[in-house]
């Protein structure tokens, strides 16, 4: 069980966004989950090195995966890890889309799909009323 001070320090790190697709909490009609980087299932801890603050979509499209397939190369891709790589290594948002700039990126737009109608959509009325940030 993850305690109150542990999810309180996930969420500061996180600045109350979400770690994969930067989605603020005070835009989301759900709260954003503390999730397990490694999952549970996968022999992953509740230490705060392994969790990552996560919007709803985030975190249900990553479930327990680790990796991710990029069908040009045929090869298994590492996703994302909030803790070791840095975003705008792996990311950039051009418009109202995130691209991915690594095949990390890549893999991890891609299953976790930040670019699905509904996050364009929020995207763009974020960006009309200027909180796109």
């Amino acid at each position: 069980m993850i305690d109150a001070a542990a999810r309180n320090l996930v969420r500061r790190r996180a600045d109350n966004r979400c770690e994969y697709c930067l989605l603020r909490q005070e835009h989301s009609h759900f709260t954003h989950h503390i999730e397990h980087i490694l999952s549970r299932q996968h022999g992953g801890s509740d230490n705060t090195d392994n969790l990552a603050l996560a919007c709803h979509r985030c975190n249900l499209n990553k479930g327990p995966n680790l990796t991710g397939f990029d069908p040009e190369r045929g090869e298994i891709v590492p996703l994302f890890h909030p803790r070791r790589d840095r975003w705008a290594e792996h990311f950039v948002r051009r418009g109202l889309r995130i691209e991915g700039l690594t095949l990390i990126g890549q893999a991890t737009v891609m299953l976790l799909g930040m670019n699905d109608a509904r996050r364009i959509d929020l995207r763009a009325e974020l960006s009309a009323r200027g909180e796109l940030a």
